[in-house]
């Protein structure tokens, strides 16, 4: 992968502290406040599999000289690792795959507030309203769905048309994926919770197929194994990628929901920084090369991943985050994961 000079630049210049006045009208001169010391080493809590990021923090690394410890494991769970532990939390930053996580690790109150330099710089709808997370990339929500199996006049017009007898046995989904999680999660909160149950209900009276994740889903759609299923967009683009392909190449092809349907979600990976981790100007090297133009373009161009950035092209193919119609679900109201993740085990789609 390719390291433009600018980043070099881009992840040394940012730690610029405002000058304080010594005093209110005492005439002296303002001085500036030290810059914290960093020791050049932080710690993440990554929900983000070490497949897709870890060339980025490889990069970083690098460019930056600061090492980085990651420990990854399912957002959820790292969710609810970092609520245990609180403050003596040995994490610095917690980088996400949905804003549910991020939500319910700040509802605690583990994580500080991002300048306004930080945040200002991804769409209000992409971060949390106090400021406490941001959206590093966005990820719409699809159904992936094989054209030799089904024709394009045949697509559902709604996520919930799924529960058509025509699907029964047809539909992969990966339930204790952390963005079908989110997903049901959005059903809930715009909905009501008994549409969610309802809406897993009639998957599950349908037959619907689990697998373990999004990636098992497209594969086994692209197969044949399976008509269709409900994943995130950029797994078709990562199969294309392993075949030595473009998705034009794949029998798995993306339907986008339209009108607003919950099916279309458009969630976040984005990062948090633990309180304890405020000053450190390691940590915030780190969070500005994420929204650097060089983190945006690998997101965009290696894990094929929505930029959240003004100025980074998207991948080839894909409509623009302003061509999609996603429901109008803030994404601070996704914290409630733990009441999702009990409704989807109580449905029975998980054993």
């Amino acid at each position: 992968m390719r390291t433009p000079r600018v980043l070099a630049a881009a992840v040394t210049a940012v730690t610029a502290l405002a000058l304080a006045a010594c005093g209110s009208g005492s005439g002296k001169e303002a001085t500036a406040e030290p810059s914290p010391a960093g020791d050049g080493k932080i710690t993440i809590y990554s929900g983000r599999t070490e497949k897709l990021i870890k060339p980025l923090i490889e990069n970083f690394e690098k460019a930056s000289g600061v090492k980085v410890e990651v420990r990854y494991d399912d957002t959820a769970k790292l969710a609810a690792q970092l609520l245990e532990e609180g403050g003596k939390t040995k994490a610095d930053l917690y980088f996400a795959q949905d804003a549910g996580g991020l939500g319910a690790v700040a509802k605690a109150g583990l994580f500080a507030a991002l300048p306004k330099d930080v945040t200002s710089k991804v769409p209000a709808e992409y971060r949390a309203a106090n400021d406490q997370w941001v959206g590093v990339t966005g990820r719409s929500r699809v159904l992936v769905y094989n054209s030799d199996l089904v024709q394009a006049a045949d697509l559902p017009k709604t996520v919930f048309d799924l529960k058509d007898p025509r699907w029964k046995g047809k539909i992969g989904i990966a339930p204790t994926n952390g963005s079908f999680q989110s997903f049901v999660t959005a059903i809930r909160v715009s909905q009501g919770d008994d549409a969610a149950k309802a809406f897993l209900k009639n998957l599950k009276d349908n037959d619907v197929q689990s697998r373990s994740g999004n990636a098992l889903i497209v594969e086994d759609v692209n197969s044949g194994k399976l008509a269709a299923g409900l994943v995130n967009h950029y797994y078709v683009y990562e199969k294309a990628k392993e075949k030595g392909t473009t998705p034009d190449g794949l029998k798995a092809k993306l339907h986008f929901f339209r009108g607003g349907d919950p099916g279309a979600l458009v969630n976040v990976a984005g990062v948090g920084v633990l309180k304890q981790a405020a000053k450190d100007p390691d940590v915030r090297k780190f969070v500005d090369y994420l929204l650097s133009a060089d983190g945006q373009k690998y997101f965009a161009e290696q894990t094929y991943e929505y930029p959240l950035v003004a100025g980074v092209a998207t991948a080839p193919g894909l409509p623009s985050l302003k061509d999609l119609n996603p429901p109008k679900v803030d994404l601070n109201d996704l914290d409630s994961l733990q009441q999702t993740i009990a409704i989807i085990k109580g449905s029975g789609l998980v054993p």
